[in-house]
């Protein structure tokens, strides 16, 4: 094309020459000659760009579309399966992960969608989204290396933020219902019960909404107004429970259409699970949230009912003071215990380790006056048969040491063995669970009310 051109330009420039070198001149003449050599040379560069321009896109396009298969097909391969990571004693809902980017916050619209769907739809929906959750290395927010499985936790938690609305019974009176205690050992019940009444992101007040129902009671309260000292007899208790909730079944459709199984209770207390002996329902098929999380009583069903994190709180107005502790060269103690002499576990350990035997164990079976107004803590052993609390997701091997019953007799030998190194790192893993474990006078997200909200809302989509 190029040389084509070139020829046609020599020809014109012979003939331009010709005529005006040859003959006279003529101005107009010479004047429409220039205008005709301009006009075709733009023509030319038109066409020419024109069809360059073609070729490149043409081939740009065939190029764009080979490298878009590539990449489909790449991450249509790379597939990452989390079964098989190391498998936990827990009841997971099962994963299938794509290797693609972090799936981004369910927009705002699609939010409005999801909140519209029937709660029975809502659940199965985000059990779908739980089983397809997208793989997560880790978030600013969280510490991967405290969890069994990060990436289902995370969505798990995010969906409980879009979806879940609980439903509070109005029925009952004081001091048993509506009326938290926050101070003490047994502090747990009341701060949730406190904290899900003063709720407006979670709590509905139209029951046909509700995912799940909360049955606001404290067994620390109910022990206080209904048993009678020293008379050992904790039927009275459930028999008032029974009644409460034999009424609100007869009041409402809502407990007989799941025969409870969409319930949930809170109860901190070493009488919690008595309370819901005298109800078949009750006690086999809400969902128990237990500080007595012991399996072999056969109340407490692992995979359904949640370990319920024991806290202490001395100052109900700040209930994060007293937090923190020394060093790992400033600690002079090996192991601490000190409480009543009830369960299996308590007695050998006193047995083996009791009083002055050893100066690095300090067990005791009542912690002496002098030393207590110095400690801002307490502690207790674990069963065989005592689920964890939050053991739905975190791993408590990075942060703890778990003995068994058997080995209480060893117990100085196996923390003594404990390498320097291991031990400072779970030190620090304790400081970073921390706030998973913390309450707080309005709550924030992965702190403890929401982390025990999450395991009931999790363990309900394991029941689907």
């Amino acid at each position: 094309m190029k040389n084509v051109f070139r020829l046609t330009v020599l020809i014109l420039m012979r003939e331009l020459s010709w005529r005006c070198f040859g003959h006279k001149i003529d101005q107009r003449k010479l004047l429409i000659l220039a205008a005709v050599f301009t006009v075709t040379g733009f023509l030319f560069q038109f066409f020419v760009h024109a069809y360059v321009a073609d070729s490149s896109s043409s081939d740009s396009t065939l190029q764009s579309n080979d490298f878009l298969k590539g990449e489909i097909v790449q991450q249509h391969d790379t597939v990452v399966d989390i079964h098989s990571q190391p498998k936990k004693n827990i009841n997971l809902i099962s994963t299938t992960v794509t290797a693609s980017s972090p799936r981004p916050r369910v927009p705002l619209g699609k939010q409005r969608d999801i909140r519209l769907l029937p709660p029975t739809e809502a659940l199965v929906y985000a059990k779908k989204e739980i089983d397809h959750a997208p793989l997560v290395n880790e978030d600013p927010n969280l510490y991967a290396p405290l969890f069994t499985n990060i990436s289902v936790f995370k969505r798990s938690y995010e969906l409980m933020e879009t979806i879940l609305k609980v439903y509070i019974y109005r029925d009952g009176a004081r001091p048993v219902f509506h009326n938290p205690h926050l101070k003490g050992i047994y502090a747990s019940e009341g701060w949730f019960m406190k904290l899900m009444e003063g709720n407006n992101q979670f709590v509905t007040k139209d029951p046909e909404r509700a995912h799940l129902f909360y049955l606001p009671y404290s067994v620390h309260q109910m022990a206080l107004a209904l048993y009678v000292p020293e008379s050992h007899n904790m039927k009275p208790l459930s028999i008032f429970l029974r009644d409460y909730v034999n009424k609100i079944a007869a009041k409402y459709p809502f407990w007989n259409r799941t025969h409870g199984s969409d319930h949930f209770l809170v109860a901190c207390h070493d009488w919690g699970p008595y309370t819901v002996a005298e109800h078949e329902e009750l006690a086999g098929n809400t969902i128990k949230a237990l500080c007595n999380a012991d399996v072999s009583e056969r109340v407490f069903i692992a995979g359904r009912d949640v370990s319920l994190p024991e806290t202490t709180i001395r100052a109900p107005r700040r209930p994060r003071r007293y937090l923190g502790g020394n060093r790992v060269s400033l600690r002079p103690i090996l192991a601490f215990f000190a409480g009543g002499m009830h369960g299996r576990v308590r007695p050998t350990l006193l047995k083996y380790w009791g009083g002055e035997k050893d100066k690095d164990m300090k067990i005791y079976k009542r912690l002496p006056l002098r030393i207590s107004k110095k400690m801002t803590y307490i502690q207790h052993m674990k069963s065989n048969n005592f689920v964890l609390p939050l053991s739905e997701f975190l791993d408590w091997s990075t942060f703890s040491v778990v003995v068994a019953e058997k080995d209480i007799p060893r117990l100085k030998e196996i923390l003594m063995s404990i390498p320097m190194r291991k031990y400072v790192t779970m030190q620090n893993n304790v400081k970073m669970v921390q706030k998973h474990f913390l309450w707080n006078p309005k709550p924030i997200r992965y702190d403890l009310f929401h982390m025990i909200l999450h395991s009931i809302w999790f363990n309900k989509l394991n029941q689907i």
